[in-house]
């Protein structure tokens, strides 16, 4: 399958939003009416506050998949220090799995990283994305329960993959 990586444009934000969603919601992380799933639609703030990376569909335009990325002490980023960055939101269109979407999105994230000068990447997941946390290891990700944490009381512990270039 060709897919183009690239950081969002106006046209896609909607397409990010809605396979974000379909993303989480099929895979049981959050209510197709929740205030989360109504975040996880409005991929503006991670368009204009971060950088929102989407695999479009070089035929046709349809977004297959997004990630957000943020470098460590900005306002997206939960867990990576100055010297790291982080992604947040991945998300594959349920057609589009097992075709590699996922890993090149994460690969770009990783040479985002690079060309920023960082020293490497650590970010939050949850307990159940164990599809995820094969990608991320495959990657050369590794756990680092040592940044486990949880935003509020009653979510998590979330785990910490990390990768030091």
């Amino acid at each position: 399958m060709d897919i183009v990586i690239r950081r969002a444009l106006a046209e896609d934000l909607a397409g990010a939003g809605t396979v974000t969603v379909e993303a989480f919601v099929a895979g049981g992380h959050t209510a197709p009416g929740s205030a989360y799933a109504a975040r996880l639609r409005d991929a503006r703030p991670r368009s204009e506050e971060a950088e929102l990376l989407v695999a479009v569909d070089p035929a046709d335009g349809r977004v297959l998949g997004s990630v957000t990325f943020a470098p460590g002490g900005t306002p997206w980023a939960d867990v990576a220090g100055p010297h790291e960055g982080e992604i947040r939101m991945l998300a594959v269109a349920p057609s589009a799995r097992g075709r590699g979407v996922g890993a090149a999105l994460v690969t770009a994230a990783v040479d985002r990283s690079r060309a920023l000068g960082l020293a490497g990447m650590a970010f939050s997941t949850m307990a159940d994305m164990s599809a995820a946390h094969r990608l991320y290891e495959r990657l050369g990700f590794r756990r680092s329960p040592d940044r486990d944490w949880s935003p509020r009381p009653g979510l998590g512990p979330l785990m910490v993959y990390s990768l030091t270039f």
